[in-house]
């Protein structure tokens, strides 16, 4: 007998759209078809899609930010969030600070994490301090203890590298078979509008936007492509945020560079305005790369519906607005302002609704954006991020009918705002299952918090699988609008 059977659902995976059952025993998929038999219990979605569990590959968890500053969201309220969200795998990072080990951050992180995980969970290590020690010692063990994807910074004093320490930093990853995470902004050019602003007298968030311009994340995207080519290792190039680092990404594509490229909800439904809301209530939407303009957000959709953008993640990093990002320091300066903002449980609706249901993108491309292409990206496909016999029984019933409003008061994180609040959405998941289990059934909390586990992914003997873009021809990809889509505006 099989322990569930999920009936009468539309099923979506990467490549293809299909109506089947779905059998589930020991926590896996066992079985796709019609008339599979009893089970102890059973699921009717029909009327409905059944997904596999959003994999969001990009969030910032109990993750410290400054002195005395640390993100809203510890692991359980974080996946608590994401798993109401459509969630089954949150993928979040390993902060080395300055003069730290990295196998300490490491074990840090595994002990914050520890009985709080709602959902699975992997990690990307962050790579500030690269040392001989960390290069040659630490960072090859933890890449072969399965942490196959290191993150470095261009920006921020306190964590952006050189040239010479990327490059030293991409040489290794290289060498354990592990992708390379760059952020991507110059934070010379940053520094010297910063420093321009100071002079003025611009201190309101606004100049957050105005200090990070679109130049200095498409030089930046360049640099850190050009030495990953030197280096010949692949790189994902993270969060985004307008077309002529769009087109960047592509010409490196039409080259024959491995380049993954993600985008975030904020570079589609915020722009550089919302910075400019009354009562330093722009302190919300501070994050970086910041939200742009309305001719930004068009390249960023056309981006994912040409297939340019291979990841869509949400990079969650929640700060309390009252606390955070009104303190006294913060209402000095924009430059004293957290850098980040809440969207694990919003990420998946804002892109079905303004994606699928408006046509834009269809749910095959919609799956791989949020799941598939996030699981090959890193080391977690097969057994996540489809619907597939083996695979593990990751899945998220959605019915796309139901029509709701975003408000803070309804989410699950810890943070006191969403930067999308009063936005109207279309299609919601309802059940919410994690290799097997049922964790919500129709809206309603099941799980715990001991039921999500960490992913070991050091059985991939041949590191990440690569999920490339389509897109080559830059002119036409970037500049093209698709023919017969009608845009939101």
């Amino acid at each position: 007998m099989l322990d569930l059977i999920i009936r009468n659902g539309t099923i979506a995976t990467a490549s293809e759209q299909f109506r089947a059952d779905i059998g589930v025993k020991s926590g896996k998929i066992a079985a796709l078809g019609h008339d599979l038999g009893p089970a102890h219990d059973v699921i009717d979605a029909a009327g409905k899609f059944v997904l596999p569990g959003g994999i969001d590959s990009h969030v910032h968890i109990a993750q410290p930010s400054g002195p005395g500053l640390e993100t809203a969201d510890d692991f359980d309220t974080a996946t608590l969030s994401a798993l109401f969200g459509g969630n089954t795998t949150v993928m979040s990072f390993c902060l080395q600070q300055k003069g730290e080990s990295l196998t300490k951050a490491v074990a840090d992180y595994h002990a914050r994490a520890q009985g709080k995980l709602y959902t699975d969970v992997a990690f990307h290590l962050i790579v500030s301090d690269p040392t001989p020690e960390v290069l040659e010692q630490e960072l090859p063990e933890l890449i072969a203890r399965g942490y196959r994807s290191v993150k470095v910074f261009m920006t921020y004093e306190n964590l952006r590298l050189n040239d010479a320490q990327l490059l030293s930093t991409m040489a290794a990853a290289k060498d354990g078979g592990a992708v390379v995470m760059v952020h991507a902004e110059n934070e010379d050019v940053i520094a010297f509008l910063s420093e321009q602003h100071r002079r003025a007298g611009l201190n309101a968030p606004h100049g957050h936007a105005t200090s990070r311009p679109v130049a200095s994340e498409r030089e930046a995207t360049h640099r850190a492509m050009t030495l990953a080519d030197i280096a010949d290792v692949p790189v994902v190039i993270v969060h985004v945020s307008n077309g002529p680092t769009i087109e960047e990404i592509a010409r490196a594509r039409h080259r024959g560079q491995r380049v993954v490229a993600e985008t975030c909800p904020q570079y589609l439904f915020l722009t550089e305005d919302d910075l400019l809301r009354d009562g330093w209530e722009g302190a919300k939407f501070v994050c970086s790369p910041p939200p742009r303009d309305k001719a930004a957000q068009d390249a960023c959709w056309r981006g994912l519906e040409t297939g340019l953008f291979d990841l869509f993640s949400s990079d969650h990093c929640p700060f309390m607005f009252a606390r955070d990002k009104l303190s006294a320091q913060a209402r000095a300066s924009y430059r004293h302002i957290p850098n980040g903002i809440p969207g694990v449980e919003t990420r998946l609706p804002l892109l079905f609704s303004e994606g699928v249901c408006k046509s834009r993108i269809d749910l095959c491309r919609f799956v791989g954006l949020t799941a598939t292409n996030h699981a090959r990206t890193y080391g977690l496909l097969p057994r996540k991020g489809t619907v597939a016999i083996g695979a593990d029984a990751d899945l998220a019933v959605w019915n796309p009918q139901t029509q709701w409003t975003i408000a803070n008061s309804a989410l699950h994180g810890a943070s006191d705002y969403s930067p999308y609040e009063g936005m109207r959405v279309q299609g919601r998941p309802e059940t919410v299952i994690l290799r097997g289990k049922v964790m919500i059934r129709d809206g309603a909390l099941q799980g715990t918090s001991e039921d999500g586990t960490y992913l070991d992914r050091s059985t991939e003997e041949r590191g990440p699988t690569l999920a490339t873009g389509a897109a080559t021809d830059f002119e036409m990809q970037v500049r093209a609008p698709k023919r017969g889509v009608v845009h939101a505006r």
